[in-house]
């Protein structure tokens, strides 16, 4: 969502629906935890702006990446959710870990998306260095946390 030449955490306040009766699930990957805790905050802050009260807003922690299409499934079978955000950081390395982490959340989050009748919101930064997540973790382009946030009330409004 984020690039190089748009700060997509710059939006119109007024185009996003009210979230006062939403629910959301977020899950949140412990891997590179000072850039998913950031990812968090600006979630959070971003719905309750918005409208979302703060005890709407279910908060689940998984060890790494791979484990959020997991956590967002049995988010969206324990808790009545309108909709699920994931949030993680994977970080290119030497090896391929990096191709395979990121396509299998890529995937399975749209698997989620088909079985489901709620949206899941993909907020999983891929990035090539630690600094370009820095710089989309509330850096110079913004927080992908906010983005997903809206993306996540517009499609609950979406499917209303």
């Amino acid at each position: 969502m984020a690039t190089a030449y748009q700060n997509l955490s710059e939006y119109d306040f007024n185009s996003v629906p009210d979230g006062s009766e939403v629910t959301v699930g977020i899950v949140v990957a412990e891997w590179n935890k000072h850039i998913t805790e950031k990812l968090l905050e600006g979630a959070c802050n971003t719905l309750e702006k918005h409208g979302v009260k703060a005890e709407n807003i279910y908060v689940k922690r998984v060890p790494g990446s791979f484990e959020l299409t997991f956590g967002a499934k049995r988010m969206a079978e324990t808790k009545e959710v309108d909709a699920v955000i994931v949030l993680g950081c994977v970080v290119r390395g030497d090896t391929p870990h990096f191709d395979y982490v990121c396509s299998g959340v890529t995937q399975g989050i749209t698997e989620l998306n088909l079985m489901y009748d709620i949206p899941f919101i993909f907020g999983l930064l891929t990035t090539d260095t630690m600094q370009q997540s820095e710089d989309r973790a509330g850096g110079k382009y913004g927080n992908k946390g906010d983005e997903a946030a809206v993306t996540a009330l517009k499609m609950v409004n979406f499917s209303a």
